[in-house]
């Protein structure tokens, strides 16, 4: 999962990276500049927003997502915790609200809920073949039995499976893997794909020349 991080609270920031990259991928920004800018740029599934930053407040960027369609989740993250701060955020179409300070275990407890619920809006379960994804606990089947992957090539089929064989683009799947500005080695994607492969057989991940790669049924 892809998870963007809005905070300009450098300690804080800190610490929710260290706690959030042990089991998402996490890019951390601290103005809504940045957000914006990297939200228009990567796959992002889930929004962790500040409210109060340098350049403006994060309501009014979550106003703006929502007017445009945006459905992705989006948690709150703030030091206002009266009521009436609240009702807004969540009115303005937060999916969650959690006043600072907070639980480390609380705030995974409440991401992997609004994950769970994101999933279960598109499908509980994806089949492509021999190839079961179960979105709410990450794990892959192939032919009945647990599929166990290196951390990088389960983002790497997640994201694969997820597009429900369309193509998904070089550029993506390495922001998906790397983020964006990583300066990543060119044949690194390809490695992971050809370790793919060698699990799931050379056929089931095509190359679609100039496009990206498709995760097919078979």
């Amino acid at each position: 999962m892809y998870l963007l991080l809005v905070e300009d609270d450098l300690a804080l920031g800190n610490a929710l990276v260290k706690l959030l990259k042990a089991h998402y991928r996490v890019e951390w920004v601290r103005q809504l500049a940045a957000a914006r800018a990297h939200f228009a740029a990567a796959e992002i599934e889930l929004i962790l927003l500040d409210l109060g930053l340098p350049d403006g407040d994060g309501l009014g960027w979550l106003q703006q997502l929502r007017s445009q369609g945006h459905e992705l989740p989006v948690l709150i993250l703030s030091a206002r915790d009266q009521l009436d701060d609240r009702v807004q955020g969540l009115d303005t179409g937060a999916d969650d609200y959690l006043v600072k300070p907070f639980e480390p275990d609380e705030l995974l407890a409440r991401i992997r809920v609004l994950l769970r619920r994101q999933a279960g809006q598109a499908s509980p379960v994806i089949h492509l073949g021999a190839l079961s994804f179960y979105p709410d606990s990450q794990q892959f089947m192939l032919h009945d039995r647990p599929l166990t992957l290196p951390p990088k090539e389960q983002q790497l089929l997640r994201v694969l499976a997820m597009a429900r064989g369309q193509t998904v683009s070089r550029e993506r799947l390495t922001q998906q893997l790397y983020g964006m500005g990583n300066g990543a080695d060119s044949n690194t994607l390809e490695v992971h794909i050809h370790a793919l492969r060698r699990q799931l057989g050379k056929d089931r991940i095509l190359t679609i020349r100039g496009q990206g790669y498709r995760l097919v049924a078979l």
